[in-house]
């Protein structure tokens, strides 16, 4: 099982790495720790009200959970996650919602991100 992020600052300092994939059921950031901390990778859950009321929010947190249960396999040893809810979460059929989240964890686990960027581009560090 994977430890939780509980402290704001922990989410803070994840946002502010700016590595993100976004899938349809929820976007997922992600921070390095520190090179000589390689313990299992934690994650911690967020819902915004543009999800809905609370009791939808609620429900949409405990599917992403869930999902990154099922998913995780796929997630980074040393590395902390951030899975955040969208409106599609809870449309989106479960199998789905794990593969969304599997191939976030893949993806940022390998260094890379998806996001916009002109051609030819460099990755912002």
């Amino acid at each position: 099982m994977l430890a939780r992020l509980t402290r704001r600052a922990e989410f803070l300092r994840v946002a502010g790495s700016r590595r993100k994939v976004v899938t349809q059921g929820a976007v997922v950031q992600a921070a390095a720790r520190d090179p000589a901390d390689t313990g299992s990778a934690r994650v911690g859950f967020t819902a915004t009200r543009t999800v809905g009321s609370a009791v939808v929010r609620n429900r949409a947190r405990r599917r992403l959970k869930e999902a990154v249960r099922a998913a995780a396999s796929s997630a980074g040893p040393g590395i902390d996650y951030v899975v955040i809810a969208r409106a599609g979460t809870l449309k989106r059929p479960f199998d789905a919602l794990i593969g969304d989240v599997g191939t976030a964890f893949a993806t940022l686990a390998r260094g890379g991100d998806r996001r916009a960027r002109p051609h030819g581009a460099e990755p912002r560090r």
